[in-house]
């Protein structure tokens, strides 16, 4: 039986999960996996065109079994989709994990990602749906995680420093 993911990772879109994690796995001598990737990769298609094509609620589904999937057999970092909190049954499998958020304002996801990029929950008026999409999961985000770390304002590298200190895990020198 797996003993789990050393890191999990979660926040709302652009908020660096993929960059983090990827130096957090390097930092820490383990595999990277991010749940976004493994749809796309199982799908053969972005989820942007899986949102269009085949609504949300299937991608959803899809998110629910890859999560699963990867926190059962996953023992490095692991970064997940920003909804996929949404689900009562993935936020119970994360109970006891490591799981650290990486939390960031409005301000700092225009910086980031523009709101204007190719996100199916941001076609329509980005800012106010960015908002509007944090005040229904960040409680969420919150009940979930270990830790919160804010990236506005911060590197890559300072973020990841934070997520190891936040979850007392050792760095390689």
């Amino acid at each position: 039986m797996s003993a789990g993911p050393l890191v999990v990772l979660v926040g709302p879109m652009g908020s660096g999960k993929s960059t983090v994690g990827a130096l957090l796995a390097e930092r820490l001598g383990a595999p990277y996996r991010d749940t976004d990737a493994d749809i796309v990769a199982a799908e053969g298609r972005e989820i942007s065109d899986i949102f269009v094509e085949d609504g949300e609620e299937h991608f959803r589904a899809l998110e629910r079994a890859a999560v699963a999937a990867a926190l059962a057999g996953h023992e490095g970092v692991l970064a997940l989709g920003g909804g996929a909190i949404l689900d009562a049954g993935t936020r119970a499998l994360l109970a006891g994990l490591p799981v650290a958020y990486l939390s960031m304002d409005v301000d700092e996801a225009v910086r980031r990602v523009g709101l204007n990029t190719a996100r199916p929950l941001l076609a329509v008026n980005p800012r106010r749906q960015w908002r509007e999409l944090m005040e229904a999961r960040r409680h969420l985000y919150t009940e979930v995680a270990r830790a919160v770390v804010t990236t506005d304002d911060r590197t890559p590298e300072e973020v990841a420093d934070a997520v190891l200190d936040a979850l007392d895990l050792k760095k390689d020198a």
